[in-house]
């Protein structure tokens, strides 16, 4: 199974990016994982729907255009679906016992995802009904894959 992670924004705080390198590493035993950040847009604090939507835009065809060929595509958003550990676990395996060799998460930018984009997802997924920031949620999501490998395959983590 290869599952990517496509996110907006770089960081520089380095306790994120260490808890998510940690996480991607323990990934790897179970799958092919890889992470790629794509360029968030810069838009003005007081700005116009029209602009925001724009941006969205932009965003949208460099996260399309890191996409794998022939991957499954879930979306993080807050009209999303809200799922356990299980329930992640379950949307990989079911996937996979379809045939799909590929999965991509989207991690939107501060502005979210486009709604083209969220509309040609196969899942739309939501972590919480609360904001995080978007680092956080590269890190949780990043630990929720790993914790769903560990239930595939009966491992000791998930309890």
């Amino acid at each position: 199974m290869r599952v990517t992670l496509i996110y907006v924004g770089l960081t520089s705080e380095k306790f994120y990016t260490e808890a998510c390198a940690e996480y991607e590493k323990r990934i790897g035993a179970f799958a092919d994982f890889k992470s790629i950040c794509i360029k968030e847009e810069k838009i003005e604090n007081e700005t116009s729907r029209a602009q925001i939507e724009k941006a969205l835009s932009l965003e949208e065809q460099r996260i399309k255009a890191a996409i794998p060929k022939n991957s499954l595509i879930v979306t993080l958003c807050i009209e999303g679906k809200s799922l356990s550990s299980e329930g992640v676990a379950k949307l990989i395996e079911d996937n996979a016992s379809k045939g799909v060799s590929s999965i991509v998460f989207v991690i939107g930018s501060s502005h979210g995802i486009s709604t083209a984009l969220k509309a040609s997802s196969a899942y739309k997924l939501s972590m919480s009904a609360m904001t995080f920031p978007h680092m956080l949620a590269r890190v949780m999501l990043t630990e929720q894959i790993y914790r769903a490998f560990t239930i595939i395959n009966g491992k000791n983590y998930h309890k």
